[in-house]
């Protein structure tokens, strides 16, 4: 698998890592064996660099993950998790529940010390308090050796500057905005990243199943048109003899200036088809035509979190 520098931090990330969201059901029921197997098919796959949250699956998506980990050589795998979002309603970024999260967090995933923890999905709170409660607390953290990277992560663009601007961190996560779609997060916050030294990641390549050919989920919430070209794409990919999820998963991993992107499944099958794909070349003449497509719906998405964030 091939890596990437994440900014300054001296971490290299596979292009393409592994998103343990799916160890804790939040899309579909997981059996245990299935659940701990994908974990192991990502390493051996390459996808070392493992990203989970306690929000996912409140709690269970960490203690799997500690569990699939046991007997890993912890310099085998470089492991990110988050804190602040707890429930679909629940966010808690003050400092007393910073330094309890990441206790609770290092217990379940069984380690002593992660690579990179993120303030997650920041755009639901007024910003303000993360960079003046938040940060601080976790350079705290950082100090002590329980942390070695901090950052944040979230949906709108907006954020990305609002904390910047104000203080430093490590690195960054972006999710659904930069794929066959929509590149908001190429276009107008990569450049800024870069040229302040922070790390640049990508989680969502497919989009919340857009750009595949499963059945689109009823909570997903970009407008119809971009569903309509969405399946327009697929079934031009179908008709060539190729899957939209392979040309976008290829599309969001291409980009030199992108350490990692995030992509995550409880199916070791998906994970294996996933570096398999990675290894292929991308077909450039089949990348034009769907982005001819996407074209008319380039960078729509939808707002998400309080209204002035976005």
């Amino acid at each position: 698998m091939q890596t990437r520098a994440l900014g300054k931090t001296g971490l290299e990330l596979p292009i393409l890592s592994f998103g343990a969201s799916s160890l804790g059901q939040e899309f579909r029921s997981v059996q245990l064996d299935e659940a701990l197997q994908s974990v192991r098919v990502a390493l051996d796959s390459g996808l070392n660099f493992i990203d989970t949250s306690p929000f996912y699956g409140r709690g269970m998506s960490e203690v799997l993950l500690g569990i699939a980990l046991r007997g890993v050589p912890r310099d085998n795998y470089t492991l990110c998790t988050k804190l602040g979002r707890y429930d679909l309603g629940h966010f808690d970024f003050s400092a007393k529940r910073v330094a309890e999260s990441v206790d609770v967090s290092l217990h379940r995933l069984g380690t002593d010390h992660l690579d990179i923890i993120l303030c997650h999905d920041i755009e639901f709170v007024p910003m303000q308090q993360i960079v003046n409660e938040t940060i601080p607390a976790l350079r705290k953290i950082q100090q002590a050796g329980k942390v070695r990277f901090i950052g944040f992560s979230g949906y709108p663009q907006k954020i990305f500057r609002f904390i910047c601007d104000q203080i430093d961190v490590d690195c960054v996560l972006s999710y659904n905005q930069y794929t066959l779609q929509n590149t908001r997060f190429l276009d107008e916050s990569v450049p800024y990243l870069k040229s302040k030294g922070v790390g640049v990641m990508n989680a969502g390549p497919f989009s919340a199943r857009l750009l595949t050919n499963a059945p689109l989920p009823p909570w997903l919430k970009e407008p119809e048109a971009v569903k309509a070209a969405a399946r327009e794409a697929a079934a031009l990919c179908m008709k060539r003899g190729s899957n939209i999820a392979q040309l976008a998963l290829q599309f969001s991993c291409a980009h030199p200036d992108i350490a990692t992107t995030v992509a995550g499944s409880a199916n070791p099958a998906n994970i294996r088809q996933w570096a398999k794909w990675l290894a292929e070349p991308l077909d450039q003449q089949l990348l034009h035509d769907v982005l001819q497509i996407f074209a008319p719906v380039h960078n729509i998405g939808h707002a998400e979190g309080l209204p002035e964030n976005n």
